[in-house]
This record gives structure tokens, sequence and C-alpha cells, in this order.
């Protein structure tokens, strides 16, 4: 019992739910601000989304560095190797 509300104010429900169903994609803060323009498509909930820095991939808590072996976080400190 209760609820689960993420970060985004998304509200979770375990019946009715239309998010992200197939045939409606947008992104949660597309719902609810509306689509931006043609050519200027959203590609992460996040508007703006992060900086990656180059060469390396967003893991959710931080960036992987696959040269480095090594994630840090968004603030740039160290997290675990990988």
């Amino acid at each position: 019992q209760g609820k689960y509300t993420f970060a985004d104010g998304l509200e979770y429900r375990d019946k009715n739910w239309h998010y992200c169903d197939g045939y409606d994609r947008r992104f949660y803060t597309e719902i609810c601000s509306g689509l931006k323009p043609a050519g200027i498509s959203q590609l992460t909930n996040l508007d703006p989304p992060r900086k990656i820095p180059e060469g390396c991939y967003d893991c959710g808590d931080g960036f992987y560095n696959p040269e480095t072996r090594v994630i840090i976080d968004y603030k740039f400190r160290f997290l675990r190797n990988a």
C-alpha cells in the first residue's frame, strides 16, 4: 500500500498506466510542458540534458569512462571502478 512518485513528479500507477506505453512515447516533461518544435527533439526527460564528458557514457548515477574504467558522479567525484 502507498504510492511511488518519481523524481520528476510522475506518479506510478499499477492499473491504467499510460506512460510510455507504445502509443504515446513522450517523456513526462513533454506531457506536462508540450513538445518542442521539429528539429529540436528532446533526447532525455531532462531538459536541457546533462553534458556528458567526451568519450564517456551516462550510467544513471554518473559517467563511465571506458579508458580509465572508472565511474564518476555528476559532480566529477569518484564513485567506483568498473
